[in-house]
């Protein structure tokens, strides 16, 4: 079974990770993918608006670096669940839902795991993103609705 979990970094992305921890625990026949996803910050076109190159590639290279570490915390949440479990990370570059989806696809995931609510890095981005999930996926969604303190 391979199941992917996407994540923002938020409350609600690391419930996401516990929950999948609890429903599949840690079977031989599974691989989890922890999947994150940036979009490039947009270049202005007007001049009053325009940045030094330098700036933009600072800006790129901070998300990435922020998309990583949110990852990385999932990767951290399920191996301190399942220390045996087989877990791999992988950041998408491009828009968060449509990247998701055909990421799954490709790597012809049995369900995918996201967060009700993002309050990360994209605000609540994740709220759409997760609705585009379940619309667009050909495989099962589960949506994991509430923070790790609730």
């Amino acid at each position: 079974m391979k199941i992917m979990i996407a994540t923002d970094g938020s409350d609600f992305s690391k419930r996401a990770a516990e929950k999948a921890c609890e429903f599949f625990g840690e079977r031989a026949d599974i691989d989890y993918l922890v999947v994150s996803a940036y979009e490039d910050a947009p270049i202005p076109a007007t001049e009053p608006f325009v940045m030094a190159p330098e700036y933009y590639q600072q800006i790129a290279e901070f998300t990435r670096e922020q998309v990583q570490k949110h990852a990385d915390e999932a990767q951290e949440i399920i191996r301190s669940r399942l220390p045996n479990a087989r877990v791999t990370v992988e950041i998408l570059r491009g828009k968060p839902a449509t990247r998701i989806v055909e990421h799954a696809e490709s790597w012809d995931a049995d369900i995918i795991v996201v967060g009700s609510h993002g309050r990360g890095f994209w605000g609540r981005l994740l709220g759409s993103v997760s609705n585009s999930v379940v619309n667009h996926a050909s495989c099962s969604v589960l949506v994991v609705r509430g923070p790790m303190d609730e």
